[in-house]
């Protein structure tokens, strides 16, 4: 990866709100905020809600801890580490933890909402050396790593969010997850039924493939269509879809691997399971490239009466920044 010139440099800003947040905490806050930059914590992601992992919970400080003063610093901590626009990065991680607020809302239970919400560093933040922005709770996962003054990767990356459909929480209507999903249904709905064929996947999966806990465990063949054989316009969904995982990191960067990702197209695949329309438990959808696996899949109803999706963004490459066990 190459430094990006000093004018479109993004990490100058990361590191002054990393900092600035840092010094917003008390003495015991910041004790949960950092903790060593190794293997082991870097890979304590998760899908379930905090309360139920036990001591293999999430590392960090308690979202729900945090004051006006520092939520604020949080927020621009976030905003300028993940994508900036409306439904991306930083608003979509908002979003996430709002529709934990609602499930809690609609009497799932204390440990839902904000309190289920963890951030930590992995590492002191610096100018010149390793560390990584660890952000999650129910359904999210944010896992940047910074070296060297630039990032390094940018996954794994989790969303997810139940209630499937738009909810409306406190006079706003939200769908954290209608844009990326809405994607991967226009590529698949652009498949003829001979692509069809070719893309679909012989058995359904009872979970991601690339789920929390399997770590540089890619395939080492690709099933589905070859993206090489899209028409223009299925290839233009093909990069939209991308896009839309790419897209929560912050906006130089993720031109940066958006780039890279459709210089590699030609050695993509698409596959599927279920249907195409991703409605029903078990529906998923996978892209596959010589760097970039994305993969959604309609999981079981649990707080709802519907399926919901499950996401995440992996790269062969990139993962942890390259951190390996």
């Amino acid at each position: 990866m190459t430094t990006m010139p000093a004018s479109d440099d993004p990490y100058p800003k990361v590191l002054e709100a990393a900092k600035s947040f840092q010094a917003s905490l008390g003495r015991r806050q910041r004790a949960d905020l950092l903790h060593p930059h190794t293997f082991a914590n870097a890979r304590r992601w998760h899908t379930y809600p905090q309360w139920s992992l036990g001591r293999s919970g999430r590392l960090g400080v308690n979202l729900a801890s945090l004051s006006g003063v520092q939520w604020e610093a949080l927020t621009r901590l976030l905003e300028a580490a993940l994508g900036t626009g409306p439904d991306r990065g930083a608003d979509q991680v908002r979003q996430h933890i709002i529709a934990d607020e609602y499930l809690r809302s609609t009497g799932m239970g204390d440990g839902y909402g904000r309190t289920g919400f963890r951030i930590a560093f992995l590492g002191e933040p610096t100018a010149e050396g390793r560390w990584q922005l660890q952000c999650g709770g129910h359904h999210l996962a944010v896992a940047n790593t910074y070296e060297g003054g630039r990032l390094t990767g940018a996954t794994p990356s989790f969303r997810a969010v139940e209630p499937c459909r738009p909810f409306s929480y406190q006079g706003r209507t939200y769908d954290p997850m209608g844009r990326k999903r809405q994607t991967l249904r226009a590529l698949l709905a652009s498949l003829d039924p001979a692509q069809r064929r070719a893309a679909e996947l012989p058995d359904r999966l009872d979970d991601l493939l690339l789920r929390p806990g399997r770590d540089w465990t890619f395939p080492t063949r690709r099933e589905g269509i070859a993206v090489a054989d899209f028409s223009a316009g299925q290839r233009a969904l093909a990069l939209d879809a991308i896009r839309a995982w790419v897209e929560d990191v912050d906006d130089t960067n993720a031109a940066r691997i958006l780039a890279r990702y459709e210089a590699e197209l030609d050695g993509t695949t698409v596959a599927y399971a279920g249907s195409a329309r991703l409605t029903g438990t078990g529906d998923l959808v996978r892209i596959d490239g010589p760097s970039v696996w994305i993969e959604l899949r309609m999981d079981e109803p649990y707080s709802t009466t519907e399926p919901h999706p499950h996401s995440v963004w992996r790269d062969r490459h990139t993962d942890y920044g390259g951190l390996r066990p």
